[in-house]
């Protein structure tokens, strides 16, 4: 299987990852519920983010926060789908965040066409410190970016350098 399907086939498990994930929150939890997994650290809830990471901009102007989110999100996905479509020139460590980061950005993105928000169900917090809720597609998309800094710190070898000399 070719390094461009396998990107893509990873896409899109994401994608419907995040899709399945969201609708069975949706069916089971009401909106604002609270269900305790670990007590003290981890809870399901049921949020609906209308701005983006986190809530950044969710008391914007409508009109400006849907262009702003959608427009920028969009464009991100052609760049992210035109660096997908030449995955053979990539490492793997890229093409697996590139393809991280595309499946969940569509995810989300579908939920603002459709809905107009997101949704959010991961609750993580110990004591007063509290992290905002989020999705699949958000830890698809953190886990992404993760891998492409990694990709990028990491020391390139040289041709014709041999790192086994002493």
């Amino acid at each position: 299987m070719n390094h461009r399907l396998r990107a893509f086939l990873l896409a899109c498990g994401v994608f419907l990852a995040d899709r399945l994930s969201k609708l069975w929150i949706e069916a089971r939890v009401s909106v604002e519920e609270t269900h305790t997994v670990i007590p003290g650290f981890f809870d399901i809830v049921h949020t609906r983010n209308r701005g983006a990471a986190f809530g950044m901009f969710s008391d914007s102007p409508d009109g400006w926060r849907a262009f702003f989110l959608l427009g920028v999100s969009a464009a991100a996905l052609v760049l992210i789908a035109g660096m997908l479509w030449r995955a053979s020139r990539l490492d793997r460590a890229t093409r697996v965040g590139l393809a991280l980061i595309f499946g969940g950005a569509s995810g989300n993105i579908f939920d603002r066409l459709a809905t107009g928000t997101v949704t959010d169900f991961l609750d993580f917090y110990l004591g007063s410190l509290h992290w905002p809720a989020f999705n699949l597609a958000d830890s698809a998309i953190v886990i992404g970016c993760g891998l492409l800094l990694l990709e990028m710190v990491k020391p390139k070898r040289q041709p014709g350098t041999n790192w086994n000399a002493s």
